[in-house]
């Protein structure tokens, strides 16, 4: 019986319009989705409150925290860095406040403000993964720090998921200045420069805190395709597209206030350093060297420890003076070519030293530190012939004991031991590191040490034997009462001279230059001396050499 009275409604169901009985029940079904939608966002609202409880903020990879340690001369002028990456943290406070504006302006104008996420860019990002289209970017400042410190580079909706969740974490409990810090201290520049302060050294060769309106604009503008713009200013097209949105940027910051108008009717598009480096950049790393191998010593760490350590190395280098001596170098007469002339080489070193202070004014060891990273100036050793006579009638101690004992001694050690004489004396041990610092704090100190080796007739018969051989020729300083010495000597001579010395030196400076050449030994891997060129003659070639390299480094005395 009950199968049949349901039959029979099935029936007159069917005879009902369709229309009819969906009107009838459209109340049912609009509740029924209604709480299958609310139930689904809970779900989703749920699952994205327990995801944010269990996301943490993961510390950042290890590369992205390494520091290299840069040096500069004695002006503050960048000589270069040892590290595995170009990088070294600056306090926000050392970023001036129109450099942070820049980069907001050309990354993310809503910085200040927002949540640490931008809706639109995920959403894009988002379809973009769903339809195989185009990787989308547009993130915020805070998501490219995230990205890039943070997380991996992998492209995938869960990592996007992640990051965007970190982000907001990040945004809640950390500061806008801190994620700003973070971000400038990471972010990629090009140029090999991992970090604002690395960026600023490449580019423009000064601090953070030195950049002008201008430059900052620039560099926030390279943050878009650092890889593209890192060849601004040594590429017309690179540099006219730079230019572009260097002035958009600009634009921008004008128009929210963040520069005065005066400000930018006054911005001009800035001079970048050459890229890639010159060769005078890689003949720098001979003094780099030799001052990191100080610089460890002094702080008792290896030179790795050093190397990935943050420090800056302030060192006695006078790099104006080196990179002119480079050129001078450049420029010495080779003298016509003999039957085995493709076999020799000919080397020069050059050192100068302040008397009776020890800092080392110039370092010049080789001219290709990528064929020779040996370093003549410090570890050749040099036939002496008769650089050393002037010392032979006087009693030396220690140090200068050495001295007497080899008869190739080193640039540096010979160029000390005429500084004494100069210095009245008084010996001081070379140096090349006036201080070291790290994070702001000042970690190392030198102090000069001094002691008196020569009594006042040990000077006089040391000068009156160089002047046996050179004459004494008035210094540049003759208003002060002193005299410039000038003394050449060597191994050899005629058409066998081997090696060359040229000395001169004054109270202010002490200065040795060497030729010398070598041919490769009977044994693989070996050297033997060489005779050097005669013509034109060895001794005049080293004492227009050392009177040109004089000239460069007493220009601006007295």
């Amino acid at each position: 019986m009950k199968r049949r009275i349901r039959t029979r409604a099935r029936a007159h169901l069917r005879r009902i319009p369709l229309r009819l009985r969906l009107r009838r029940t459209r109340g049912r079904l609009l509740r029924r989705v209604l709480i299958a939608f609310v139930l689904l966002i809970a779900s989703l609202c749920t699952a994205a409150v327990v995801a944010y409880r269990l996301t943490d903020i993961p510390e950042p990879h290890p590369e992205t925290v390494t520091q290299s340690t840069v040096f500069v001369d004695d002006k503050g002028s960048y000589l270069g860095r040892r590290g595995p990456v170009d990088r070294q943290e600056v306090p926000l406070s050392q970023v001036p406040r129109y450099v942070q504006d820049a980069v907001i302006a050309a990354e993310n104008r809503s910085f200040r403000t927002d949540d640490g996420v931008s809706p639109r860019a995920i959403a894009r990002a988002v379809l973009a993964s769903l339809t195989g289209g185009e990787r989308q970017g547009g993130s915020t400042i805070t998501q490219q720090y995230v990205k890039n410190a943070l997380l991996s580079p992998e492209q995938s909706l869960s990592r996007k998921a992640r990051e965007a969740l970190i982000a907001i974490k990040l945004d809640r409990t950390r500061s806008k200045d801190d994620i700003l810090a973070g971000y400038l201290n990471t972010v990629y520049f090009g140029r090999g420069s991992a970090g604002i302060q690395a960026a600023s050294r490449n580019y423009f060769g000064v601090d953070t805190r030195n950049l002008t309106v201008s430059q900052g604009a620039a560099l926030a503008s390279i943050v878009n395709i650092p890889s593209y713009y890192e060849k601004a200013g040594s590429d017309p097209t690179v540099t006219a597209t730079l230019r572009a949105r260097w002035t958009w940027v600009l634009d921008a910051m004008a128009a929210s206030g963040t520069i005065t108008a005066k400000q930018r009717a006054d911005a001009t598009f800035p001079a970048f350093r050459f890229y890639p480096p010159g060769t005078t950049e890689g003949q720098r790393q001979y003094m780099i060297d030799v001052a990191a191998q100080e610089a460890a010593d002094r702080l008792g760490i290896t030179e790795d420890q050093l190397a990935r350590g943050g420090y800056t190395v302030h060192t006695t280098f006078d790099l104006a003076l080196q990179d002119a001596t480079t050129e001078a170098v450049k420029n010495l007469k080779a003298g016509k070519k003999s039957k085995d002339a493709k076999a020799t080489t000919l080397h020069t070193a050059v050192v100068a030293i302040k008397p009776g202070d020890g800092a080392v004014r110039l370092l010049y060891g080789g001219s290709d530190y990528a064929r020779q990273p040996f370093n003549d100036a410090v570890r050749g050793a040099v036939e002496a012939g008769t650089a050393l006579d002037p010392f032979n009638k006087v009693r030396l101690t220690a140090p200068l004991t050495d001295l007497q004992k080899t008869p190739a001694p080193t640039p540096l050690k010979l160029a000390s031991a005429y500084a004494t004489v100069a210095a009245n004396g008084v010996y001081a041990a070379p140096y090349t590191i006036t201080k070291i610092t790290r994070d702001g704090r000042q970690v190392y100190t030198a102090h000069p040490d001094t002691r008196r080796l020569l009594d006042e007739r040990d000077v006089f018969m040391v000068s009156a034997q160089m002047s046996k051989t050179s004459e004494a020729i008035p210094s540049p300083l003759t208003a002060q009462k002193t005299l410039q010495t000038s003394f050449t000597a060597g191994a050899g001579g005629g058409t066998t001279r081997r090696t060359l010395w040229s000395t001169t030196l004054d109270p202010q400076l002490t200065l040795t230059v060497a030729l010398f050449a070598d041919r490769p030994g009977e044994k693989k891997n070996t050297t033997a001396p060489a005779q050097l060129p005669n013509d034109p003659p060895p001794a005049e070639s080293a004492e227009e050499t050392a009177a040109q390299i004089w000239g460069l480094a007493t220009a601006g005395a007295g």
